[in-house]
This record gives C-alpha cells, sequence and structure tokens, in this order.
C-alpha cells in the first residue's frame, strides 16, 4: 500500500515552496518521522517526515521545482521495507566486521566543530551509559551551543567504555567526551540480543526515534512511553517535549475498574530542566534590551493586493531569469531602505550621550530553523537589487539550518524585520535587537472588511508593528516611517521611482 508524502501547511500567509533538497532518493528506505525533503519558502526552511516506514517509491517534483500546499511530493511503498532492509544490514555487517579487525582498540570521541563562531558547549545529556553497547553512527551524547543542539554519534562500533565528561559540564571543541573499545560490542551485544525478545513483550518499545530531540527523549525513556503513540504538535508533526510531557500526565483509559493509585511522588508536578546556551544568550539580549532602552511599538495596516498581484504576474519570469523565486521579504527590505532614509534615526543607535547616524544599511532578517531563531544581516541592502536580496536570505537560511552561520553574519545590522505571519501570528510588539533602536514585525496576510471610497471590500491585509526607541526616535518619526511603508508596499511603483 502506498502512503502519499504532501506539502504540509507552513503558515497563513505562504501558500506555496520550492523544494530546496532531496535527502533521500527513490528506492531508499526511510523510517517514520524521517526527514526526506527540505522545503524553502520566502522566510523559513522546513523539513518533510516520512508519514510511514518502508521505500520512497517515488518522487513526484525535482529540486527546485515551485509546490503549492497540499501538493503531492512522492509516495512510500510499505510493502517495499523488507526488501530493502538486507542491503542496509549487509552495510552494517561490513561495518561490524571491520570494527572485529580492529578489536580491543581504543577509539576516542571528541567535541565535534560546530561552526566558525562556536568554540565550546554544554554537554546537555547521555544517551548511553559506560558499559552500554553502541553501533556505527548511533547517537551517544547531545551538546547544546549558543545556536543548536546536536547529538554526536559514535566513530565506532563497540562499548562505551568510559564517559569523561558529565551532563551540565561546559566542554570546548576537540575536548574528549568519552573512549569506545572496539571488538567488545559483540559478545555483550549477543546477550542483549537474546534477552530482547522476552523483554518485548512486557515493555513498551525500548528504542526511540533518532528524531527526537533530546529533551522529548529523556521524558518518554523516564516515563517509559511509546513514541510512536504521542501525537506530535511540533514543526512536521515533529513529538516536542511538551507533548511527551502532556502524554505523561494523560490519564489512562482502564477497561475495568481499578483500585485508586498511589499518592502522586513528591516533586512529581515539577521538573527542572537548565536552560540551553542559545536560550540563555536570547533570554539576556532581549532582558539587556528592556532594561535599557525606552522601547515602544506603534501599528499600521497594509493592503497586499498590489505586492500580491506583482508577484503573481511576475512570478515565472523572475524565477527564470534570476533563479530564485519573488518573495515578500526583499519588497519588505527595499521598503524599509527607502523609509530608513526619509526618517534616519531608526536606522540609527546611541551611544553614551552620542547619536550615531548611519548612512549604510545593513538590515537583519530573522531566519526561522528547526535549531532556532537567528538574525543574520543583508549588507548594504540599497545597493542591492530585489533578486540579489532573496538570494542573499536564501543563502543564510541554508547556513541556519547547517549551523554555518559564523558570528560576523550575525552583527553590525542597522535596522530588523521579523515576521511572526509565517507562524501565524496577528499581532506583536517584537523587541529591539539592541543597538539598534527599530524593529519591523511583519503578521499573517489575512482577508478583511475594509472601505474603500466609501464601499466595504475584501482585502488582503496584514499588520505592520514598529518597535523603537523612544530616546532617539519620536513618535512623528516612527509613524513617518511606518506610513512610508505602506505606501510603498500598496504602490511597488514608488521603489522604482524613489518617491
Amino acid at each position: 500500500m502506498a502512503t502519499e508524502i504532501r506539502v504540509p501547511a507552513l503558515g497563513e500567509s505562504i501558500t506555496e515552496a520550492t523544494i530546496g533538497k532531496w535527502m533521500k532518493q527513490a528506492g531508499d528506505t526511510v523510517r517514520v518521522d524521517e526527514p526526506l525533503v527540505e522545503l524553502e519558502t520566502d522566510k523559513v526552511s522546513v523539513e518533510v517526515p516520512a508519514p510511514a516506514a518502508g521505500v520512497l517509491a517515488s518522487i513526484s517534483v525535482a529540486e527546485g521545482d515551485t509546490v503549492e500546499v497540499n501538493a503531492l511530493l512522492g509516495s512510500i511503498d510499505a510493502n517495499g521495507a523488507a526488501a530493502k532492509v538486507a542491503p542496509a544490514q549487509s552495510t552494517r555487517a561490513q561495518a561490524e566486521a571491520k570494527t572485529a579487525a580492529a578489536a580491543g582498540q581504543e577509539i576516542e570521541l571528541r567535541v565535534p566543530a560546530a561552526g566558525e563562531s562556536v568554540t565550546e558547549a554544554d554537554i546537555g545529556e547521555w544517551l548511553k551509559q559506560e558499559g552500554d553497547a553502541v553501533a556505527v553512527d548511533e547517537p551517544v551524547v547531545s551538546l547544546e551551543t549558543d545556536k543548536a543542539a546536536m547529538d554526536v554519534p559514535a566513530p565506532a562500533a563497540g562499548i562505551l567504555k568510559k564517559i569523561v565528561a558529565k551532563a551540565g559540564d561546559t566542554v570546548e571543541v576537540g575536548a574528549l567526551l568519552a573512549i569506545i573499545e572496539t571488538g567488545a560490542a559483540k559478545s555483550n551485544g549477543a546477550a542483549k540480543e537474546a534477552a530482547a525478545p522476552a523483554a518485548a513483550a512486557s515493555s513498551v518499545q525500548p528504542s526511540i526515534s533518532s528524531s527526537l530531540s533530546p529533551a522529548p527523549r529523556r521524558v518518554i525513556t523516564e516515563s517509559g512511553l511509546d513514541p510512536a503513540a504521542i501525537r506530535g504538535t511540533g514543526k512536521g508533526g515533529r513529538v516536542t517535549k511538551g507533548d511527551a510531557l502532556a502524554a505523561t500526565a494523560a490519564p489512562a483509559q482502564p477497561a475495568m475498574a481499578r483500585a485508586p493509585s498511589a499518592p502522586r511522588e513528591t516533586g512529581a508536578r515539577e521538573e527542572r530542566v537548565k536552560m540551553s546556551r542559545m536560550r540563555q544568550t536570547i533570554a539576556r539580549r532581549l532582558k539587556e534590551a528592556q532594561s535599557s532602552a525606552a522601547i515602544l511599538t506603534t501599528f499600521n495596516d497594509v493592503d497586499m493586493s498590489a505586492v500580491i498581484d506583482l508577484r503573481k504576474q511576475y512570478k515565472e519570469l523572475f524565477e527564470k531569469k534570476h533563479g530564485i523565486k519573488l518573495g515578500f521579504m526583499s519588497l519588505f527590505v527595499k521598503a524599509c531602505v527607502h523609509a530608513l532614509k526619509e526618517v534616519p534615526e531608526v536606522n540609527a543607535e546611541i551611544d553614551g550621550n552620542d547619536f550615531i547616524f548611519k548612512n549604510h544599511y545593513d538590515i537583519g532578517v530573522a531566519v526561522g530553523s528547526d535549531k532556532g531563531l537567528v538574525v543574520p544581516v543583508v549588507r548594504d541592502a540599497d545597493m542591492m537589487s530585489l533578486a540579489e536580496i532573496e538570494l542573499a536570505i536564501a543563502e543564510y537560511g541554508r547556513k541556519a539550518r547547517s549551523g554555518d552561520l559564523t558570528l560576523e553574519e550575525m552583527q553590525g545590522g542597522t535596522f530588523t524585520i521579523s515576521n511572526g505571519g509565517i507562524y501565524g501570528s496577528l499581532l506583536s510588539t517584537p523587541i529591539l535587537n539592541q543597538p539598534q533602536s527599530g524593529i519591523l514585525g511583519m503578521h499573517r496576510i489575512e482577508e478583511r472588511p475594509i472601505a474603500r471610497n466609501g464601499e466595504v471590500v475584501i482585502r488582503p491585509m496584514m499588520y505592520l508593528a514598529l518597535s523603537y526607541d523612544h530616546r532617539i526616535v519620536d513618535g512623528k518619526g516612527a509613524v513617518t516611517f511606518l506610513v512610508r511603508v505602506k505606501e510603498n508596499l500598496e504602490d511597488p511603483q514608488r521603489l522604482l521611482l524613489d518617491l
């Protein structure tokens, strides 16, 4: 039986996406929730997981194609799973044979490089304990950096002989994490395999899907839950920590009357979880912004009809010529640059008792990924074409997903644009990205009734929110900035004529 793979909902304001990269090819074996294909939208990239286990029977769209929400991407043949497992097992056997040849050798597990700007990480959780058997490429420990969380795989099969760094420790890139002894896994593994059938009859699924992040994996393991029975609410249907905790707290459905359950253990109502390094950095910067700046937010709305019509009219021609589709972000960047030239204080910053006015326009664009939200900077946006801006944002999106963004690429912005609309946000009050004095929040596009020439008409409307530092930007300047952005988007020809 074939299971269809379709484009998931990507937010109320997003109707289409581009096929970025296929991570599996036709004929490959896939697991449930294993990432299959990467989709790119105007602002964010998402991975589409496998809805079922089996063999990727067909791929309906090629990389670079533009597809609409719910479009068919491919299909999975569940009946082909058994036939495709054999080669994988053969490959594993080859790896084990190679490991056996080096029996008794001690292999070091060290902190891998995580990008040029990342020099250290925190030990999040050990997924294996001393004495456990590990397979080649099996996740052994999770690390957390300022930007992302990642699992460190075993470089060889064997036994986890010694753990050097403990959970919660801060370690530098290249630091020793553990030692794996090769050749010892076979005898220990055989005993575990012999006991596995009996254990399976009396317990829930013991192995947790590798697609789970460390936080929900820990909750599921400690609670003895079946991950396949938990409904994921995260991106792409992924199981989040909240889903795991909800499943833990959910009451069981008994088949017959039962005696009252034992009293809840002390402390079971709470769980203390260490904040990740990335969340610590975000929290510190947000608090600093609120503590040091006089933040005020003003609002306006914009009729997106002209922008939507422009994209529809030139979408295919633009993509054919430039190799990238025309999105909202490049138009917003251009509209903001024009407005910043008229209201320069929004493009400035405060340094002690001085105002620093910027004569360049480096626009920070918030890019979302599974690993968190980062803000790379599009340099000299006033000198770039729409296509160049779109290409720059797409490249930053790819780097954000792979963790390759450098610190330099996220510093030095003069103004920031954040698009919460892709997540369904109707209205928000964004916090400044210091030391900048302004940040524009975009929101979802929603058809609403408005008055035009004495008549009520339906238009695709978007709320805009400008948060600014009232120490340097007055109310008049903030309102003027928003009005200019609104005018440039409702009449895009103003951008061409520099009006």
